[in-house]
């Protein structure tokens, strides 16, 4: 028996911060979990919306679930870190709206 999942999903040092990810891309496993797993969309949706191969979408959700605590831990790392940088650095953008309506 041929196991082709090692072809389908790679993970390079430097790129995406090393996280795996369908190859020859830079969508990561935890991009296609989040969005098929949090956002609702399908894996066929997915694939089309981003021009990726359906077996490679499918490939990324055995990934993920073969090693799901693993990438479940980066995700709420990713979201942590982008909630530190929401808090250390506001954006400009609604300072400047509050400022026009008067807040």
């Amino acid at each position: 028996m041929e196991v082709t999942l090692n072809r389908l999903i790679e993970i390079t040092p430097g790129v995406r911060g090393g996280k795996p990810r369908i190859a020859g891309t830079r969508m990561t496993v935890a991009d296609i979990a989040t969005l098929y797993l949090r956002m609702g969309q399908s894996l066929d949706l997915i694939a089309g919306k981003y021009k990726l191969p359906l077996a490679s979408v499918y490939a990324a959700m055995a990934y993920y679930y073969d090693r799901r605590d693993e990438i479940e831990r980066s995700i709420r790392e990713d979201e942590l870190f982008a909630d530190s940088l929401r808090d250390n650095y506001p954006s400009r953008l609604n300072a400047k709206l509050k400022e026009l309506r008067g807040e």
